[in-house]
């Protein structure tokens, strides 16, 4: 995965929410701690938090505090997300191959902030969205990437997009084991996925 996916993300959310700026925003969402305006300004967190977290390197040594203000009104919370996810498709697309960021999940490689940055994007998008009496279905083949890279172990489903909403907790799918407190991602790379699932695994 790589910065075009991050773009492609980001426009699917965008163009689902830019319509959207004169509703309530601050609407909670079921079943989550957000309302519509935080849970953007989450994902716009996110995508900014990776740029840095992937520039700095493994060793978690930054010493930043930046964050998206989620009482800020929407369509500045859509500028965020916009610009957040920007800066993240250029440090993924642009820094060295062998460059590795740190994450708690495992030290990222360029795909696997990729990919990260477009979860966070889907899924919370997917969740304004339902707070917004929306529904979000971004393109096949993006979410079946996205689950591929961060869910190696993932038992291929029919639709991928129910697949990745399910490996994050977020629906049930017939036969398989609810996710919303198991979910785990595999943000290294994927030649270093010693092929099984990992407790807590998705």
């Amino acid at each position: 995965m790589d910065g075009d996916d991050v773009r492609a993300a980001a426009g699917a959310a965008l163009t689902l929410l830019e319509s959207q700026v004169s509703q309530d925003w601050t609407v909670p969402l079921p079943d989550l701690d957000f309302t519509v305006a935080s849970v953007i300004a989450h994902a716009a967190n996110t995508a900014l938090w990776y740029a840095i977290d992937y520039t700095t390197g493994p060793g978690d040594d930054g010493a930043f505090d930046v964050k998206v203000m989620p009482d800020a009104e929407p369509a500045r919370l859509l500028a965020s997300l916009r610009s957040s996810a920007f800066l993240c498709a250029m440090a993924v697309d642009t820094l060295p191959a062998t460059q590795r960021g740190f994450h708690p999940m495992g030290d990222g490689d360029a795909s696997g902030f990729a990919a990260m940055a477009c979860d966070e994007i889907l899924v919370h998008a997917r969740d304004a969205g339902t707070g917004l009496g929306l529904d979000f279905v971004p393109d096949t083949g993006l979410a079946a990437r996205v689950l591929t890279r961060l869910f190696p172990w993932y038992e291929p489903v029919a639709d991928p997009w129910a697949g990745l909403l399910h490996a994050n907790g977020r629906i049930d799918l017939p036969g398989r084991a609810h996710q919303v407190e198991r979910w785990r991602w595999h943000s290294a790379p994927l030649t270093e996925w010693d092929g099984t699932e990992p407790a807590g695994g998705g």
